[in-house]
């Protein structure tokens, strides 16, 4: 079965929307072995919406539409979507008698076009919303099936997994299942280039790379009837990866490297505290966003200016005057007073040159200097990065949860 995803909302092409639908579509029709190759938006228009409908069912056996269900006169999808199969819309009894009690219940008054909601095309099987007024709804005519979901993410995913996922499971055999690793400390290039013999040959399972800021993943997708088939098809591989990259792989799935970390500070019973200067508290933020981490984390202090760093971590003045902020010198001095200053066991700092501005031909803009004080010791990275501020900062807190990740490790 192949399918493709329409997505309907003047404010989606006018990007006022971020369409999260599709994205949560494409990945859980994946799951049931359902390939997508054609995701579509259309705005709010009678015309456009009959082409986009003709389109569609020209490439997919099952097309999936979000939006236009609502009370308004531009909520068309119903509409059109009869006018393509040739239906009448009819009102259903228990479809009008939830949206009267949802109203009565709100104690809000129901205006006459909320009505149109409980009308669907003849014959349609109605999809229960748990969640707001307006019921979806499912057409199969002509070997053909149209599957219609409210706009708003928090109506449209649960009565995807309550109502449709199930109806949808009957006519698949198969399932796709993934795995993804999380690789940091190696670019997308040379992650492919170490694996090129396995993607040259990939058949059952696949692999396929990706790269975002300051990190890289691998998704290892298998085919087959059900989880456990899948998983034995993708063990091996993903044993094969994790033999080539090591402690490059930081986790799976949905881990992110902040959780990693606390994980791992959580398990040796060890503290950490930050002292930020050029990202400015987005570190402590990212390990202040993991749940549990309170048990770790003792501080954050942003530290911008020099005098900060002096009266605050006790950095020496005469260090900021020989080498700088932006230095060797002051991360790790910075690193090693925050963590005596906090009575953490670790202690992490940043410093360094975030631009547009500030730059010098002997410390140009992305030059940042990451400190990691633990056991006594402190070491320190240079990193030379490139791209905006917010990408430069952003590289940054990757960069310094991994040096204390691996600290961790090698501990």
């Amino acid at each position: 079965m192949t399918a493709e995803i329409l997505s309907v909302g003047t404010e989606l092409l006018l990007g006022d929307i971020v369409n999260t639908n599709a994205a949560f579509l494409s990945k859980e029709l994946a799951k049931l072995g359902i390939n997508v190759y054609v995701e579509t938006t259309v705005g709010d228009n009678a015309a456009r919406l009959l082409d986009a409908y003709r389109n569609a069912f020209a490439r997919a056996d099952l097309v999936i539409t979000t939006g236009g269900l609502g009370p308004t006169e531009d909520d068309l999808t119903k509409e059109v979507a009869a006018e393509y199969f040739g239906l009448t819309l009819v009102e259903d009894a228990e479809s009008m008698r939830l949206l009267k009690g949802y109203f009565a219940k709100s104690g809000s008054h129901m205006t006459a076009n909320n009505l149109k909601q409980a009308f669907i095309p003849e014959g349609a099987i109605v999809l229960t919303n748990a969640n707001g007024t307006a019921p979806g709804c499912m057409v199969e005519a002509n070997g053909k099936i149209l599957v219609m979901l409210p706009g708003p993410p928090n109506e449209c995913v649960p009565m995807y997994h309550s109502e449709v996922a199930p109806k949808l499971k009957k006519h698949t055999d198969s399932m796709f299942v993934s795995k993804t690793l999380h690789l940091v400390g190696i670019g997308e290039s040379a992650m492919e280039t170490e694996i090129k013999d396995l993607l040259d040959v990939q058949t059952n399972p696949t692999i396929a790379p990706y790269a975002k800021t300051g990190e890289c993943t691998l998704r290892i997708t298998a085919k087959a009837v059900d989880e456990a088939e899948a998983a034995r098809i993708i063990a091996p591989v993903a044993d094969e990866l994790c033999r080539r990259f090591g402690t490059k792989i930081y986790g799976e799935d949905d881990t992110n490297l902040a959780e990693t970390l606390v994980r791992l500070l959580t398990a040796k019973g060890m503290t950490i505290a930050m002292a930020e200067s050029c990202t400015g508290g987005l570190l402590t933020s990212a390990i202040a966003d993991v749940p549990g981490a309170s048990a770790v984390l003792v501080e954050g202090a942003v530290t911008y200016a020099n005098a900060a760093k002096m009266n605050r971590l006790g950095v020496k003045e005469e260090t900021l005057a020989q080498h700088g902020a932006v230095s060797r010198e002051t991360a790790a001095e910075m690193a090693e007073g925050i963590a005596k200053t906090s009575g953490a066991d670790v202690g992490v700092s940043t410093t360094g040159i975030a631009g547009p501005d500030g730059g010098t031909a002997e410390k140009p803009v992305g030059l940042v200097y990451v400190g990691l004080y633990f056991r006594g010791k402190a070491e320190v990275i240079e990193l030379r990065l490139s791209g905006n501020r917010r990408k430069i900062r952003e590289r940054t807190v990757i960069s310094a949860l991994d040096m204390a990740r691996r600290a961790m490790l090698n501990d």
